[in-house]
C-alpha cells in the first residue's frame, strides 16, 4: 500500500485496531500519583509513566500523532506556543553563544530574547526581515550557535529558502529551530529539509476552536532529542491532560479546515488587492506576492492569515474599519473557526528597521464562515474608512 496521505493518517492512528474496544480518543487520566503493583515496578520505565508530570493516555496519543505529522522521531509538549519556541532556545544554547533571527521575529519571543536570554550572557542579532538565505548565511558569527526561523514572518509575511538556509547552517555546526505554526505541520515539513527543530503553536490550528494554548516542540536528530528531552526533565513542563484531547480532537480534522480556510483567505485576499483602499495585500499564496515563488516551491498548502496595508490613512481611519465589522472579531491569535482582525502598526515600532508602508496595517485571519458574506461585511467597514 502506498503510504497514506496526512489527512487519513491522522485518523487512522485513532482507528487503528488492536487495542480492544476502546473509545476513539484515549481518555482524560488526570493523574499526579501513579501506583505500581510491586517495589520492583516502582521505577520500572519500561511499565508507562512513573508520575503524572510525564503524560498519561491523551498527552502520549497526541506525542505520537504530533510527531508523525512532523516527521521526527520525538515531540514534547508545551503549555503555550510561546513556551515551544522558548524551549529549545533555552536548551540548544549556552551563555557566550548567539542567536541569529529575522527582525520581523514574534514580538514576545523577540521579549524572550531581549531581556530572558540576553540577562544570561545569550546574545541576538537580527537580520533583516526581507534578507535572503545567502545574506543570513554571510551574517553567521563566530560565536552564532542558533538561526530561529520564521517563515513566512510575523505580521510582514516575508519568506525565507529555508531549506537553502538549514543545509548551510548544519554544515557549520548550527542548529536551526524554525516555527511551523503558518504551515500546521501540513502545509511545509521543516525537519525534511535539514531543520534541526520544528515547533508550533497548537493553540492556533490544531486546537482549532480558540479554547486552549498548547504547544509542540518537535527533532529528529538523536543528540537535539536528547537536549530537549533533558530541558523538559529538568525545568519541568507538562501539560493538561484535557487540553491534550481537546488538541487531538481538533487535530482529526485539521486537514479540512485548514484547507477550506487557505481556500477562502485566497478569495478575500484577491478581493482585497484590487480594493482602492488597499496598498498591498501581504500573502505568500497569492500570486503577485513577492514571496510567492518561494512558497510555490516549498509548500503545498497556505494558512488562512495574511497581512493588509492600507493606501494611505492613519489610525483613526483604522479603528473606524475595524468597529464597522460585524462578522471579524476583534482578537489576538488565529487558527480558529472564527474571522479575527487587528490592527497591528503599532508593532512595527519593535523592529530595529520597521518596514515603510503606505498606512496601517491589519492582520486578518479567515475562519470557516461563508466568504461572501465575509467579504460583504469587509465592504460595508470599508465605508467607515473613507468616511474618516
Amino acid at each position: 500500500m502506498a503510504p497514506l496521505s496526512d489527512r487519513t493518517r491522522l485518523i487512522a492512528t485513532a482507528t487503528r485496531r488492536g487495542g480492544g474496544r476502546r473509545p476513539v480518543n484515549p481518555p482524560i487520566e488526570r493523574a499526579s500519583t501513579l501506583l505500581s503493583d510491586s517495589v520492583g515496578d516502582m521505577r520500572d520505565g519500561s511499565l508507562g509513566p512513573l508520575y503524572g508530570i510525564e503524560g498519561t493516555a491523551s498527552q502520549v496519543a497526541l506525542r505520537r500523532a504530533i510527531a508523525d505529522l512532523e516527521g521526527a522521531t520525538d515531540c514534547w509538549l508545551a503549555p503555550s506556543g510561546l513556551m515551544a519556541v522558548t524551549l529549545p532556545l533555552l536548551a540548544l544554547t549556552r551563555p557566550g553563544d548567539e542567536i541569529l533571527t529575522t527582525d520581523a521575529v514574534y514580538g514576545p519571543v523577540r521579549r524572550f530574547l531581549n531581556r530572558h536570554l540576553a540577562a544570561r550572557g545569550i546574545n541576538t542579532r537580527f537580520h533583516p526581515a526581507e534578507a535572503s538565505a545567502a545574506e543570513i548565511v554571510a551574517a553567521i558569527g563566530e560565536r552564532t550557535r542558533l538561526i530561529l526561523i520564521e517563515s513566512p514572518s510575523s505580521l510582514t509575511f516575508e519568506m525565507i529558502d529555508v531549506p537553502a538556509l538549514a543545509a548551510e547552517a548544519r554544515a557549520r555546526g548550527i542548529v536551526t529551530v524554525t516555527d511551523n505554526t503558518w504551515a500546521a505541520g501540513l502545509g511545509f515539513k521543516p525537519l525534511a529539509h535539514a531543520v534541526d527543530v520544528s515547533v508550533q503553536a497548537l493553540t492556533k490550528y490544531v486546537g482549532g476552536h480558540s479554547d486552549l494554548m498548547l504547544g509542540a516542540v518537535s527533532a529528529i536528530r538523536p543528540e537535539v532529542c536528547r537536549a530537549l528531552a533533558e530541558a523538559v526533565e529538568d525545568i519541568g513542563v507538562c501539560v493538561s491532560p484535557d487540553d491534550a484531547w481537546l488538541a487531538l480532537r481538533g487535530l482529526r480534522t485539521l486537514p479540512l479546515r485548514y484547507a477550506e480556510q487557505a481556500r477562502s483567505a485566497l478569495e478575500i485576499a484577491r478581493w482585497l488587492a484590487v480594493r482602492p483602499e488597499v496598498s498591498r495585500v501581504l500573502y505568500p499564496a497569492l500570486p503577485g506576492d513577492p514571496n510567492h515563488a518561494i512558497w510555490s516551491r516549498d509548500h503545498v498548502g497556505a494558512a488562512s492569515l495574511f497581512g493588509v496595508v492600507m493606501n494611505g490613512g492613519d489610525a483613526a481611519a483604522a479603528h473606524a474599519l475595524l468597529d464597522r465589522l460585524t462578522l471579524f472579531g476583534l482578537g489576538y491569535s488565529w487558527g480558529g473557526f472564527e474571522s479575527l482582525i487587528t490592527c497591528e502598526t503599532p508593532q512595527m515600532a519593535w523592529r530595529t528597521s520597521p518596514p515603510r508602508l503606505e498606512g496601517p496595517l491589519l492582520r486578518l485571519h479567515i475562519g470557516l464562515e461563508d466568504p461572501a458574506e465575509l467579504i460583504a461585511d469587509l465592504d460595508a467597514a470599508l465605508e467607515g474608512w473613507r468616511s474618516v
